[in-house]
């Protein structure tokens, strides 16, 4: 039987949003190696990207009201889809209250080969970067980009376009990482002024 296509889900109170299984990287630690959904859906593989209109009518289907955040996180980086996501967050912003998150790789200039942050400026609240190493070299043998050492530079500066496009602006690391080098990740992070978040690994 053919499983549901699953633009949005659901874990507890916040609502998700999953508009491409395409990502620039191969991370180690990615949840998407260890089954095929997460939340309420039984699988966040698409059979076809979302249009905006398909992705805003999903919205249909549920009372907004009942979550405290939305988030574009799904089974890929969301900024590949960076038009659709900008348009869903039109939406969000003109008939929600809700909070919203984008959790991204931070690599979304070199997918477009152009200055993305100041796209989110008056739309998301929060955006979450996942840096997950201290140095470019670790990055790319624990993420495997497609676009090699450059995107330790590039997620960077993302991250400090962020600061003046956005509310808050977080650097996580997954805790697959020896403890020293979580503490370099937050060094960064204070260096850039931005938040930090160390992430629980699960399955």
């Amino acid at each position: 039987m053919k499983k549901a296509q699953h633009i949005l889900y659901t874990i507890g109170k916040t609502l998700y949003i999953n508009l491409t299984n395409r990502c620039p990287c191969r991370c180690d630690f990615c949840v998407r190696t260890h089954g095929d959904g997460v939340g309420d859906a039984d699988s966040l593989w698409l059979d076809h990207e979302p249009s905006l209109e398909e992705a805003v009518a999903a919205f249909d289907k549920y009372d907004l009201s009942r979550f405290d955040e939305a988030v574009f996180c799904g089974y890929g980086e969301p900024m590949e889809r960076l038009e659709v996501l900008l348009g869903v967050c039109r939406f969000l912003r003109e008939h929600t209250e809700l909070p919203i998150r984008i959790n991204t790789n931070g690599l979304a200039d070199l997918i477009h080969q152009k200055p993305t942050a100041h796209l989110l400026k008056g739309l998301a609240d929060t955006v979450s970067i996942s840096l997950n190493a201290p140095t470019a070299q670790e990055y790319v043998e624990l993420c495997h980009p497609t676009f090699g050492e450059a995107s330790f530079e590039a997620i960077l500066k993302f991250a400090g376009d962020c600061r003046h496009a956005v509310p808050e602006v977080i650097l996580s690391v997954v805790d697959v990482i020896p403890p020293e080098r979580v503490d370099l990740c937050r060094e960064i992070a204070e260096e850039l002024d931005v938040d930090f978040r160390l992430r629980e690994y699960w399955t």
